[in-house]
């Protein structure tokens, strides 16, 4: 008699496939949160995996800060296409046009501004639910998620108020108005992410590699300067972002270990040009991904607190 064992791997990926096809049994207007960073990037390849040779049934879509490395969405739309998907954009910029988020005096960051623009956008096409790529070890608040995150009718998350998930069984009935966030990457590690990538050969944002960048030092961390302002008749988004004269600016040689926008993605000093040389600086790492986000560093409790209100 011969038996078959899956590897951690595939143990990961087997279970992130069935929860994606739950997702596409239960809901009638599922969404895939796309950013283009390596968590989402896996998500796709899930999504192949569990709806080839058919088409993906879902759009992608993606909330923009108006802050995010060109090269990033460059990938995002090139990718998208690729895969012949629907990908809606909905931005900051424009939900201030629309009255639907107001900028806060002195706030350089826009990262709390995508919960407006992210419940508009749900309410806009009537998502009932978003697949998104978050997993438990990113950090605390992430940690207390279930594959099955329900949001309330106002779009916000109660942690005290989840749906138990025994046996693999997830309730999936909501009420109108209310909507469920899915993370069918909640058991994966940085480490998975990065052995999956390596063993699917999957093409990822060429920031995550090595390269020459020039950055200043904030908040304990090596930022990276913002791109030139040229249209002199728009004000300049980027203005509080950039290096003051008392924050020189260095050239280095660098990489991002997770991508949020430009103002609040930290650098990491790293010759590391391939992907085997991105899991061996995981491997020897004694801080996690989350702590190179200045956004997360703003207190204790940022990201419960943005969660509960709507977050990702």
């Amino acid at each position: 008699m011969s038996s078959y064992h899956l590897d951690h791997l595939q143990y990961l990926e087997t279970e992130a496939i069935h929860i994606m096809r739950e997702v596409a049994a239960e809901f009638e207007r599922p969404a895939i949160l796309f950013s283009g960073g390596k968590d989402s990037i896996c998500i796709l390849r899930l999504a192949e995996k569990a709806f080839r040779p058919a088409e993906i049934p879902m759009p992608f879509l993606n909330v923009e800060t108006g802050h995010e490395f060109p090269e990033l969405i460059e990938f995002r739309d090139r990718r998208a296409k690729q895969l012949g998907a629907k990908l809606i954009v909905r931005t900051v910029d424009e939900a201030f046009a629309k009255g639907l988020a107001t900028p806060t005096p002195g706030q350089i960051s826009r990262n709390q501004l995508q919960i407006p623009v992210l419940l508009g956008a749900i309410e806009e096409f009537r998502f009932d639910c978003c697949i998104g790529g978050a997993r438990r070890d990113e950090e605390k608040a992430r940690a207390k998620e279930r594959f099955f995150s329900f949001r309330d009718a106002f779009g916000q998350w109660d942690p005290k108020n989840q749906r138990p998930e025994i046996w693999n069984l997830y309730n999936a009935r909501l009420n109108q108005g209310e909507n469920m966030r899915v993370f069918p990457l909640s058991n994966w590690t940085e480490m998975d992410v990065w052995e999956y990538i390596q063993r699917e050969k999957l093409e990822v944002p060429n920031i995550y590699f090595s390269h020459t960048r020039e950055c200043f030092r904030r908040g304990g961390q090596w930022l990276p300067v913002p791109p030139p302002h040229t249209d002199t008749t728009k004000p300049d988004p980027y203005a509080g972002a950039r290096p003051s004269a008392k924050e020189p600016i260095k050239s280095m040689v660098c990489r991002v270990r997770t991508i949020a926008d430009m103002i609040s993605t930290g650098m990491i000093e790293s010759p590391a040009d391939t992907v085997s040389d991105i899991i061996r600086e995981v491997a020897a790492a004694r801080v996690t991904e989350r702590g190179t986000r200045a956004d997360d560093k703003a207190s204790e409790a940022a990201m419960e607190d943005r969660k509960k209100a709507g977050y990702f």
